[in-house]
């Protein structure tokens, strides 16, 4: 689905990312570990084709989108999608659209046609509906609350129903009721899309919560990477500390909500 290979990437003295080798499976939540600023959100842009590598490839369904640009890198794109760590809205429209933003200017992604006014209003129903959201079409984005903000833009994801999600720390600097919802969310997209996602986050507990398989960032390499059983018990000193700043597993919880 995605492999990557020898990704490397520097912003002058810095290298973020060097030689990183990553295969993501399709239909599956990987979630990507690390502490702040190791280059986690960097490696979602190069994946989504916002930045280039300064060597190695991506290829996704096997179409290397690193050597891709202009419209064929759209092209190969367009069944993206990504939640950005502040929401990236646009402040001057209303939640509908917003929402609608992505289907008025493109159409259908997978077939490029052109969608009716009322489907679109139907379609932006139903993923306001999904997130919690609904009859807030006619809200402006200054009136939504941080968790809000984080939801509607995961409406304008679903709305178009990407094959791949990219989540960028989506449970950062929301309490941690706002959060939860934000990791039920991104297990009810996964099931609603059959989509591939990958989320880049610090929150253990949201990735235990949402993760098939975990991986772990360091020095710009996947240091580690394999299911939440085993990498819970992995003998290294940040999965460790990261297993330390939960007070409960929410494996359980996750049981209890999806089969209970």
């Amino acid at each position: 689905m995605i492999k990557i290979r020898d990704l490397s990437k520097r912003f002058g003295k810095l290298q973020v990312l060097a030689g990183m080798n990553l295969d993501v499976n399709e239909g599956e939540t990987l979630v990507i570990l690390g502490q702040s600023g190791i280059g986690k959100s960097v490696l979602l842009k190069h994946i989504i084709g916002l930045i280039k590598p300064d060597s190695g490839t991506i290829d996704i369904d096997e179409v290397r989108i690193t050597d891709l640009k202009g419209p064929d890198l759209f092209k190969a794109v367009q069944n993206m999608g990504m939640l950005f760590q502040g929401g990236a809205l646009f402040d001057s429209m209303n939640v509908e659209d917003n929402v609608a933003f992505y289907l008025r200017q493109h159409g259908d992604p997978n077939t490029g046609r052109k969608i009716s006014k009322g489907e679109i209003s139907d379609r932006v129903s139903h993923a306001l509906e999904l997130v919690g959201l609904q009859g807030t079409q006619k809200k402006m984005t200054s009136e939504l609350s941080g968790g809000m903000r984080k939801r509607a833009a995961l409406a304008r994801l679903i709305v178009y129903r990407p094959k791949i999600v990219l989540y960028d720390e989506p449970t950062t600097g929301l309490d941690p009721i706002i959060a939860m919802q934000i990791n039920e969310l991104i297990v009810k997209t996964k099931e609603e899309l059959k989509a591939t996602s990958i989320v880049v986050t610090h929150d253990m507990f949201s990735a235990l919560y949402v993760g098939d398989r975990l991986a772990l960032i360091r020095d710009g390499k996947i240091a580690q990477i394999a299911d939440p059983n085993t990498f819970i018990t992995i003998d290294d000193p940040l999965i460790k500390f990261l297993y330390c700043t939960i007070s409960q597993d929410p494996r359980k919880l996750k049981e209890k909500n999806h089969h209970g």
